[in-house]
């Protein structure tokens, strides 16, 4: 009978990897769309986590028959579930009002559990998952991006010294464009002379493609004011 808590060196070489096959194939899906953490470090995540599997399971082998010792596999693993959350709060970034990197910071948390699946010999389990992982990223971000996000809101912020003809002027654009302007806030800056009003303009748009067309119109109709646009 095989012995459960042996395993051959060219076992722990093929899991290692496929560890770093499948972590590249995500990593690789974050680096073409330009994310911070992308090819290397979903596979350093995938082969680390893999690796820690490994020792958790066989490194302790010597110890199994020992009377005072309880052997226990599953307890590396979860310091790694745990652990992998200093990388993905590393990848999330506050801009405004909103927030970018979370989906890299769930990648990189899900190909930590692709890798803890192949240390424990999951071969099925971490193929499937992982070909879930990238269906999601891939697919689904241009099902969301087609359908689910055609009329996304966003916040246009806008620098300005004249807010009555700059908001008339900006409104029969919007108006033109089927624009829905949902908010207006006007804040006035009185550390400047002459006085600058800060425009913000909550804006429902009926395809996110028209985002760059709007703000260059405004910025052509109102002559190079300072403008920027946040999504909500």
């Amino acid at each position: 009978m095989t012995n459960p808590w042996i395993i051959a060196p060219l076992d722990i070489a093929l899991r290692l990897l496929l560890a770093l096959l499948l972590g590249g194939a995500v990593g690789l899906e974050r680096e073409q769309s330009n994310h911070a953490a992308g090819f290397r470090t979903h596979i350093l995540v995938c082969i680390g986590s893999c690796l820690i599997m490994l020792l958790s399971i066989y490194g302790f082998s010597d110890f199994v028959n020992e009377a005072q010792v309880r052997v226990d596999p599953s307890r590396l693993a979860a310091q790694v579930i745990s652990g992998i959350g200093f990388l993905g709060a590393g990848a999330i970034v506050r801009n405004g009002l909103s927030i970018n990197g979370l989906t890299t910071a769930a990648s990189l948390w899900v190909v930590a559990a692709i890798g803890l699946s192949v240390g424990a010999g999951f071969y099925y389990g971490s193929v499937i998952g992982c070909t879930l992982v990238l269906f999601s990223l891939w697919f689904l971000n241009i099902l969301e991006k087609r359908w689910l996000q055609r009329k996304r809101k966003y916040i246009i912020t806008i620098m300005t010294d004249d807010q009555t003809s700059c908001l008339a002027s900006i409104s029969t654009l919007l108006n033109g464009s089927g624009v829905e302007l949902r908010h207006i806030e006007f804040r006035e800056n009185q550390e400047n002379a002459p006085t600058l009003y800060t425009l913000l303009l909550t804006v429902k748009l009926p395809k996110p493609q028209m985002l760059e067309t709007i703000t260059t119109d405004i910025v052509r109709l109102l002559g190079k004011p300072r403008v920027s646009v946040e999504s909500l």
